[in-house]
């Protein structure tokens, strides 16, 4: 992995792109320190150190929500927005027919995807800022409120101010896919979590833990690693299925006849049952958070009953929370496999798996397949949502953050950039020989 990026420094068009995703990434953390006046920044940390989904949009925002920055939302209203496109596409007609144009219906799906993240960005940063303006929370914005005639205009600057961030960091993401290298999305919330390390690690110091309980914490430490170890390979297996693809002649020539593979993964909804699976699971939370100042008194005590409930370190929370996370995958899963229409398309090119027929009897043998291979993926994801969890008993340190979700997004982003990197390299090689 290291002689492959440093052969690439020496390629002068591949230098440029790393150098340009560098740059990218530098630009990306000066807008993420850019604050926003008007908010109690000390406040705010410690309130999202005790919120699970704040600490999740704090991810997507590479550490931009602390500060309250013009970045606070980070790329996950966009996030959301690709997400309920991809579940749209098989239902609605008329993108399930711009899905089968090409690369042209592709961009149009794009653009309805950015239309529908500015939406889902003010929506966002209205849910935080009310959040953040509630007594309970600490009264952390100053001037909030659409319906006074005193802090509408701030309110609606914030507003504004937060939605282009989102789409600011989407188009720098987008300049990355374009001109740099890796996916500029995925490079982004990368580059968030990485940054927000020597942090999570200076805390660990100061705060005794490393100290007060050695033997605890490296065996946190040993899971952590044997967690990205089992990452790696789920991400990377697969289940390979043979194609061979008929001959045919044409003009006296021969084609075909050969024979390639379908690459099944064992994981193919990556980290999107996690977002799923903790955005629903912190909802009713949220929802407890604004009733447990109810003047009705029953109402309060099932507010604070269920808030008590659906806290992450309870028994019944990891449960619930293992279950939707297997049962996300499934579905997701399922639904990328019917975007693609493998059946249809080995029909087309005149191809066949050995021993099954064309058509139906192929697409049922490929979900039966996919079916089989994703029980593991989607045991394995589930066991990793809860990991923390699991290791704070088994060790018993609490306060070191052992995030589930930021694990995958660093090794995914790592393997696929330098996959990508190496395509690269072994292009060129291909090239030097031709030549």
């Amino acid at each position: 992995m290291l002689q492959a990026v440093i052969n690439a420094f020496k390629i002068p068009d591949l230098r440029r792109k790393i150098l340009y995703t560098l740059a990218m990434l530098v630009i990306f953390r000066v807008i993420a320190s850019v604050p926003i006046p008007g908010v109690d920044r000390a406040g705010l940390r410690d309130f999202i150190e005790t919120n699970q989904l704040l600490g999740m949009l704090n991810l997507f925002s590479g550490g931009g929500l602390n500060n309250f920055s013009i970045a606070a939302l980070g790329v996950y209203p966009y996030i959301t927005a690709t997400i309920i496109m991809q579940l749209m596409t098989p239902i609605i007609p008329r993108l399930n027919e711009l899905s089968m144009e090409g690369q042209q219906g592709r961009n149009q799906i794009d653009r309805y995807t950015h239309y529908l993240c500015v939406p889902l960005a003010m929506l966002q940063g209205y849910g935080q800022m009310l959040l953040f303006s509630r007594p309970e929370s600490g009264n952390l914005i100053e001037n909030f409120g659409l319906f006074d005639r005193d802090t509408f205009l701030p309110t609606v600057a914030i507003l504004a101010t937060l939605t282009a961030g989102t789409m600011l960091l989407v188009w720098i993401g987008e300049l990355i896919t374009e001109n740099g290298i890796g996916n500029g999305i995925s490079i982004i919330i990368f580059g968030g979590i990485v940054a927000s390390l020597p942090g999570a690690i200076s805390g660990l110091v100061t705060g005794g833990t490393l100290t007060q309980n050695v033997t605890g914490t490296l065996l946190f430490l040993i899971i952590g690693l044997i967690t990205v170890v089992g990452i790696v390979l789920i991400n990377e297996g697969q289940r390979r299925i043979p194609v061979h693809h008929a001959k045919r002649v044409r003009a006296g020539r021969q084609y075909g006849g050969n024979t390639t593979n379908i690459p099944l993964k064992v994981n193919s909804a990556g980290m999107i049952p996690l977002i799923f699976a903790v955005s629903i699971m912190v909802f009713p939370g949220m929802v407890a958070n604004f009733l447990s100042s109810s003047n009705t008194e029953w109402v309060r005590n099932l507010a604070n009953n269920l808030s008590n409930w659906l806290s992450p370190d309870t028994v019944p929370y990891n449960i619930v929370y293992f279950f939707m996370v297997v049962g996300f995958t499934f579905f997701y899963t399922m639904v990328i496999f019917q975007q693609q229409r493998i059946p249809e398309s080995l029909q087309r090119q005149g191809a066949f798996i050995p021993g099954v027929r064309p058509g139906k009897q192929t697409a049922s043998y490929l979900q039966k397949v996919l079916t089989r291979i994703t029980i593991v993926g989607a045991l394995f994801l589930g066991v990793v949502a809860i990991l923390p969890f699991i290791a704070a008993q088994i060790t018993g340190v609490e306060n070191l953050l052992l995030s589930a979700t930021s694990l995958l997004i660093v090794v995914g982003v790592a393997i696929d950039t330098m996959r990508q990197l190496e395509a690269q390299l072994l292009m060129r090689n291909y090239e030097g020989f031709i030549d």
